[in-house]
């Protein structure tokens, strides 16, 4: 078996992080990659666990030194991953990263083969429905990851595969067979 990254991407909401966890679980063999961000922790958040927070400018120092795998900056905040923490979990196992699209797509460029997933809600009345009840957005935050839900629908069409969470269990077991699939296949 193959130890190969894995892109998790969907719209905000959609239970990314969710589908992450019980995938951890129920495979001791996938590790998790964590990203970096300039935005502040939400609450409940840890530091090197749910994000690595960092300055605005010791987030630019890590893409001059070309330390970041990919990076975006939208909603107001700088996210990338560190190619050199993902490349060191890839030795314990396959490694999950919950990016965005734009991040997703640049990682299959520079990690060999990286598997891109997207997720998709039920639809975007469910998808409202659970940023809501999340309450961790302004009225503003929610209107603007709302109009980013259209741009990364049109994007994944560019993901290896798309699973639908309109059940939890069934997304997880999906993925986690999507999963099993790659990591069994010969490398190219």
């Amino acid at each position: 078996m193959r130890n190969i990254p894995f892109v998790i991407s969907g719209p905000s909401g959609v239970g990314k992080g969710t589908i992450v966890k019980a995938l951890l679980k129920k495979d001791p063999t996938l590790v998790e990659s964590v990203s970096m961000t300039t935005r502040a922790p939400r609450p409940g958040e840890v530091s090197g666990k749910t994000y690595i927070y960092v300055t605005k400018e010791e987030f630019e120092k890590r893409i001059r030194d070309g330390d970041l795998l990919e990076y975006d900056e939208h909603f107001s905040g700088l996210y990338g991953t560190p190619r050199s923490f993902v490349e060191a979990r890839l030795k314990e196992g396959s490694v999950i990263l919950e990016i965005d699209v734009v991040g997703g797509l640049n990682a299959k460029k520079l990690l060999k083969d990286t598997v891109l997933i997207f997720i998709d809600p039920p639809s975007i009345e469910e998808l409202v429905e659970r940023l809501k009840k999340r309450g961790t957005e302004s009225e503003q935050a929610l209107r603007e990851r709302l109009q980013r839900v259209k741009y990364e629908v049109h994007m994944r069409e560019q993901y290896d595969y798309k699973v639908l969470n309109d059940d939890l269990d069934r997304a997880v077991e999906e993925v986690l067979a999507i999963i099993n699939k790659e990591r069994n296949k010969e490398g190219d």
